[in-house]
């Protein structure tokens, strides 16, 4: 498992975004608004996030 895991919350609705938006939304495993996953803090995902980073919040994930 990854080091290090960041916390993304979907804060903002992509329903006026652009497709491929909504799809990176979707790949992310946000749904509905205000849900969160813990993803791990790879550059594959960051570069997902930076696409949406108009619709989501990014947080470190508390250790467990």
């Amino acid at each position: 498992m990854a080091d290090k895991l960041i916390r993304i919350k979907l804060t903002k609705s992509p329903i006026g975004a652009a497709p491929s938006q909504r799809r990176t939304v979707e790949a992310l495993g946000l749904g509905k608004m205000q849900s969160e996953v813990e993803l791990p803090d790879t550059p594959q995902t960051r570069g997902a996030v930076r696409k949406v980073r108009h619709l989501v919040t990014v947080t470190d994930a508390p250790d467990a």
